[in-house]
């Protein structure tokens, strides 16, 4: 538990924060799972809206440090290789 009155503060910021990053965790990883079930269900047309979707969800992930950007990347290229097939 926080003595001092600024860490008291750091608190509520850090409880926040989590919460934001938790929630742009939430939208990517949901838009992933999406298009994996297009795929599995062969959806093709759909699947390759959603990859679209995925992609921008994941540039978001990068833009707002949630993810790393190679990270982003590795998981595009996976999930694009999983389009083709």
């Amino acid at each position: 538990m926080p003595n001092l009155a600024s860490a008291k503060k750091y608190v509520k910021v850090t409880a926040r924060r989590t919460a934001e990053n938790r929630a742009k965790k939430l939208v990517y990883r949901k838009s992933i799972k999406d298009f994996l079930i297009a795929i599995k269900e062969g959806k093709l047309v759909e699947a390759k809206k959603l990859f679209i979707a995925t992609q921008k969800a994941l540039d978001k992930a990068v833009k707002s440090g949630v993810i790393k950007k190679n990270t982003a990347a590795r998981r595009k290229s996976r999930l694009s290789r999983k389009l083709a097939k």
